[in-house]
């Protein structure tokens, strides 16, 4: 199929480089501007820019998708508009254009978690099981017809980040097989069941602050569904310490308060909850890079009886 592929960052490359692999021809690849990042603030381009220029395919980088835009996709005249985490709201006049509409690849069994971070929603929801829709786009936000879906399970020790490169996989694979469906006829669309749908709201750094008094489990999966970013954190002697790993959930039962180390282990730092607790694998504390356990033992020395937490510490810091 002739193809326009809209997406910016390294969760979409995987679908790129597959449909490139089997064959479609894709006639141009849209993704955001440039944009600064980074301490040094230089413009930096997004992952599937970099991957488009390596598979040497024209690339379109606009403000917005205005009339002009619109006109240009016109002429160019593809089958399917492919959108995977493009970052900009498809008009109506956008939509409207290819001869097979336009198909999102979704990070979640629609119409679960529709919206901006399916991914970490899933995982901090403690969901057993999630996928990929390959969704037909409406005007609506993830509100359209499904096409195709395919599953994988969440399992105790998957964080965002794990999971998040193991759907860009797995959408790909989806796409490019209804792809070869759609080709032939073989799809049929099936409307969601609104009254089953759930919003994945952004994440904010507000929600990376731990309440040691939540039980294990909950804040078990807070963890794991925010690494890489925001990273969950709480304080150590006055420092911001970010808690970028966590072992397995153990049946650990204290009556130490919430916060308090109860072991130190060259494994992790066994920290008491509301209910149970957990084991810390890897941090970093405020203006230092992440270690793991036993490095953050070595040059801290952390004693048992010491609490984490500090409600003067805001998360804003």
């Amino acid at each position: 199929m002739n193809l326009i592929f809209a997406g910016t960052p390294a969760f979409a490359v995987p679908a790129l480089k597959a449909l490139v692999a089997a064959g479609h021809h894709v006639l141009a690849v849209y993704t955001q501007p440039d944009r600064p990042a980074g301490r040094g603030r230089k413009l930096a381009t997004s992952a599937v820019k970099q991957a488009a220029q390596e598979l040497a395919l024209p690339v379109r980088q606009p403000a917005r998708l205005d009339a002009a835009v619109a006109e240009e996709l016109r002429a160019l005249a593809p089958d399917v508009m492919i959108v995977i985490a493009y970052g900009q709201i498809l008009p109506p006049a956008v939509l409207s254009i290819p001869r097979h509409g336009c198909i999102n690849v979704h990070a979640s069994l629609l119409p679960r978690w529709r919206g901006a971070a399916p991914i970490p929603r899933a995982v901090e929801a403690g969901d057993a099981t999630t996928g990929i829709s390959i969704m037909q786009m409406d005007a609506g936000l993830d509100t359209g017809a499904v096409l195709a879906t395919a599953e994988t399970p969440i399992t105790d020790s998957d964080t965002a980040a794990t999971l998040h490169d193991r759907l860009a996989v797995l959408g790909a694979r989806a796409l490019v097989d209804a792809l070869t469906r759609l080709a032939r006829g073989d799809l049929t669309p099936r409307p969601q069941d609104n009254a089953r749908a759930c919003y994945a709201q952004k994440l904010h750094k507000a929600e990376a602050r731990i309440d040691w008094s939540q039980p294990a489990d909950v804040l078990h999966r807070r963890i794991r569904a925010f690494i890489p970013r925001p990273t969950a954190c709480t304080s150590f002697r006055g420092k911001l310490l970010r808690l970028r790993g966590v072992g397995p959930l153990e049946a650990v039962q204290t009556t130490s308060a919430p916060g308090t180390i109860i072991a130190v282990e060259p494994d992790g730092l066994r920290v008491a909850t509301g209910g149970g607790a957990l084991n810390l694998t890897q941090l970093q504390l405020e203006g230092g890079k992440p270690l793991s356990a036993l490095e953050f033992i070595n040059g801290q020395h952390p004693a048992v009886g010491e609490r984490l937490g500090d409600a003067a510490l805001t998360a804003a810091r």
